[in-house]
């Protein structure tokens, strides 16, 4: 994985799915003007992603994970609490593999124990510093920040992990709170000139099929949308295949086809405002509400 980003970035042009180096700039910047929404939680994750986001592009000057980690927070930044790093997603040796998925293991233990509401802060940096973890193990020469994001991860764990065991646990019998329409947001982004589900995308859409299923709406309503590069009309049916794409991937994790309702927003509503022909990551995604 990242032997194939760095002999791209050799080349002097990020050539990812279509994006540049501008490309990752501004979507970093959206992430740094996001006013972010949602939880104490997602709000912390967004914050957390923002720093690592900023410091991948600015300090390390990898752009393609720059990009990857910043989507991640603009998400969070919606209000979607978005999972740490799936171990599969990386190129990992099998020792790292298994120390990497225990770590992993014990944060979502931590997160179903009630972690995220108990301790938002700290199970935001125990998310991100474990991403920051997985990030520079598959690189694996950078031995200090390989350490660095370990033992941060793990300083946060420990005290989750204090916190879980002695703090208020959830009441059994009390039901879950109905889901409130305009909190429940999620945001899927799509490369330039495509509609294809990617796999950090796939990760929203199975928390949304979860949603679905643990409180049923009346309605799901996907919204595609484009930036402003190329023709209007061109752009309205792009984001509408965008659109169906997002149903068609939520119909495959079990959302009845009857709940979802798709429109095409084209280049209205950009998440990021742009002057016409500007190629625009954070405006390239699909808005996923309930109704």
């Amino acid at each position: 994985m990242k032997s194939l980003r760095n002999l791209i970035l050799v080349t002097g042009m990020l050539a990812l799915s279509g994006c540049t180096v501008f490309d990752v700039y501004s979507e970093v910047d959206a992430l740094n003007e996001a006013k972010a929404v949602g939880s104490p939680f997602t709000q912390a994750l967004a914050a957390e992603y923002k720093t690592f986001a900023n410091n991948e592009l600015k300090d390390m000057f990898d752009y393609p994970d720059a990009l990857h980690f910043a989507r991640k927070g603009l998400a969070a930044a919606s209000g979607e609490s978005v999972m740490p790093e799936p171990i599969n997603d990386w190129n990992l040796s099998e020792e790292h593999i298994k120390e990497l998925g225990a770590a992993r293991g014990r944060l979502i233990i931590a997160f179903d124990l009630g972690a995220r509401e108990l301790a938002p802060a700290t199970a935001a940096k125990a998310q991100v510093n474990f991403d920051c973890w997985i990030e520079q193990q598959e690189e694996n020469w950078q031995t200090k920040d390989i350490l660095s994001c370990k033992k941060a991860f793990l300083e946060s764990m420990n005290e989750l992990e204090g916190l879980v065991q002695q703090g208020p646990q959830p009441v059994a019998a009390e039901e879950p709170p109905p889901m409130i329409p305009e909190e429940a947001m999620y945001l899927v982004f799509f490369n330039w000139d495509a509609f294809d589900i990617s796999s950090s995308a796939n990760s929203v859409l199975e928390a949304v099929a979860k949603e679905v299923a643990k409180n049923p709406p009346s309605q799901v309503n996907v919204q595609g949308h484009a930036d402003t590069s190329g023709p209007s009309d061109y752009n309205k049916r792009l984001a509408f295949k965008r659109a169906s794409a997002v149903r068609d991937a939520l119909v495959k994790l079990g959302v009845p086809e009857n709940l979802i309702s798709i429109e095409s927003r084209g280049e209205d509503e950009l998440l990021v405002p742009t002057p016409d022909n500007v190629r625009e990551p954070a405006n390239r995604r699909a808005n996923i509400s309930f109704k």
